[in-house]
């Protein structure tokens, strides 16, 4: 059965590690994952067979997603061209381990450019040890820079602000609130509002509260 790759995987191949202010001990890369059997690459319409809706609900809820509606999804996204998810597989078990979606957001302001928004970030708890939640966030920011993005955003919960600090995420001052309305908890709006930090994903998985950006391309310091 031929597979067929969410985004060009040529991609990867062309991010620059050495760039980030992350530490990897020992050095690690998207090309070069620490192991033999693991590979980092873009999502693939097989993986509903790999694990991946599985791995993601070890972040959130996923619901009943059968292969139809994953594969029309997948479709949608690959024909739009603005999203990015990213993947770890462990080809030992062809099991998805790992993976964090980079979201294209097209702008007006700023020359008509590009805003990037990592989402859905999430490792598999028995791989803990190996960095592979500072691996994939890693790669997929740097993808960010490579595909042109002005800036670079994610929520997460509180614990989690260091681990993205050390990545070269920081904390805006005067704008640490995220406000929300769900739409998907019953009829009533729900508006939620805290002083953390914003709630999407992060390399545990989660939901809460204050927004941090970096802003690409990254430079020594991973800011600009």
């Amino acid at each position: 059965m031929q597979e067929t790759y969410l985004y060009d995987p040529s991609l990867l191949l062309k991010l620059d590690f050495h760039r980030t202010p992350a530490t990897f001990k020992p050095f690690i890369s998207a090309t070069n994952p620490g192991e033999p059997w693991m590979k980092v690459r873009p999502l693939k319409d097989t993986d509903y067979d790999r694990g991946f809706l599985q791995l993601l609900s070890q972040l959130t809820h996923v619901g009943n997603v059968n292969r139809t509606q994953f594969l029309t999804r997948f479709s949608q996204m690959k024909a739009s061209g603005d999203y990015f998810v990213t993947v770890i597989e462990d080809t030992r078990k062809n099991e998805i381990i790992g993976a964090a979606s980079l979201v294209i957001e097209r702008k007006f302001i700023h020359n008509c450019s590009v805003r990037g928004r990592l989402e859905d970030v999430v490792v598999n708890d028995t791989y803990r040890g190996k960095q592979l939640g500072k691996l994939i966030v890693v790669t997929v920011s740097l993808l960010a820079e490579e595909l042109g993005c002005y800036k670079m955003s994610l929520d997460c919960k509180d614990k989690l602000i260091k681990f993205y600090e050390s990545l070269g995420y920081v904390l805006l001052p005067g704008n640490s609130n995220s406000m929300t309305i769900r739409y998907d908890e019953g009829t009533t709006l729900k508006r939620n509002t805290t002083s953390a930090m914003a709630g999407s994903s992060s390399a545990a998985g989660g939901d809460s509260c204050q927004t941090v950006v970096v802003i690409l391309p990254f430079k020594s310091t991973f800011i600009k």
